[in-house]
């Protein structure tokens, strides 16, 4: 072995041998958990409240800061060229993956750049129409909508938002043509027009419209996601209701810049699980249309694929895709 070689040599040994002690050493000063969007959104709350906990369960102070823009791609950015240590995360969310997706040149790679740690929670949409449409089941909805092509609006907060993808997504897999409204306002805006009875129907988040689904100022059809809501448990999936294989949840989940050590990953996502299964975070994250999940860094890995892949093939569909 020559010398170069050998110094080479050593320097990794030193470094294979200095990283578990690092790790074991985590975290020994505050960390920074950043999330994409604006005070009191789901990904606001999501992050300061599994913060405190996190804090308690790890001993250093985690600060949650806001970093809204691009649709959740400003954070993202920021936390992927943050050093690889564990002390900048990053609460992606669904957002992320349709970036992905829609602008693959210029988006953050959720894959490559970032690191998984744990799923943590989904915020359900609810399938929401205007009463005078007259319908009351997901199937009823799609006979109208067959009947009266491209007659149907549809509201969302803006090209390429989850709202918009999920009602392409429904376009595609009910075989239906609506026409796409969308509104720089934000969700409260869409709904405001829906009870006014200027558009027919969204996908809103079900803290955003369950007083008016309660007033009966709306009419609920179905969960957008997966799983029934939390808020609503008796109401079907629309994948129950008719549609198999719908899923267009708000999901959020903690990241770490690409290459950060396993070992801190591991410890992070013992946390975050830990924290999702106690009362204070279920009781205020429920109370806030958001529904605790949980899972190891491998399970969020193929959640994040799983994502691209089928918002990449419904953005080709609608036309979205650059």
């Amino acid at each position: 072995m020559t010398r170069g070689a050998a110094i080479i040599a050593a320097a990794l040994a030193a470094m294979m041998a200095a990283a578990p002690a690092h790790s074991q050493d985590y975290p020994s000063r505050p960390v920074r958990i950043l999330f994409g969007f604006g005070p009191g959104s789901s990904g606001d709350i999501m992050s300061r409240v599994l913060a405190q906990r996190m804090s308690q369960d790890l001993g250093q102070p985690f600060v949650v800061e806001g970093k809204p823009g691009a649709n959740g791609q400003l954070g993202a950015v920021q936390v992927a060229r943050s050093p690889n240590d564990g002390y900048t995360l990053f609460l992606a969310s669904v957002s992320n993956a349709t970036n992905v997706a829609i602008t693959p040149s210029s988006a953050t790679d959720l894959a490559k750049e970032l690191t998984p740690i744990a799923l943590v929670a989904n915020v359900p949409s609810i399938l929401v129409v205007h009463p005078s449409l007259g319908v009351a089941t997901v199937p009823e909805l799609i006979a109208l909508a067959k009947a009266k092509p491209d007659q149907l609006l549809f509201g969302s907060v803006g090209v390429g938002s989850p709202p918009h993808l999920a009602g392409e997504l429904f376009k595609v897999l009910a075989g239906v043509k609506l026409t796409h409204v969308p509104y720089a306002g934000g969700s409260g805006q869409a709904a405001t027009d829906l009870i006014a009875g200027r558009i027919s129907m969204i996908f809103s988040p079900q803290s955003t419209i369950a007083q008016h689904i309660a007033a009966g100022s709306v009419k609920a059809l179905a969960a957008a996601t997966a799983k029934r809501a939390g808020l609503f448990p008796d109401l079907p999936t629309i994948a129950e209701a008719g549609l198999p294989g719908f899923d267009s949840g708000i999901w959020g989940g903690l990241m770490a810049p690409a290459g950060t050590p396993r070992p801190i990953i591991d410890r992070l996502a013992r946390a975050a699980n830990d924290a999702l299964k106690t009362p204070e975070v279920i009781s205020v994250w429920r109370n806030a249309g958001i529904d605790p999940l949980g899972g190891t860094p491998e399970d969020f890995a193929r959640l994040i694929d799983d994502e691209v892949d089928k918002w990449g093939k419904v953005a080709k569909a609608a036309g979205l895709s650059k």
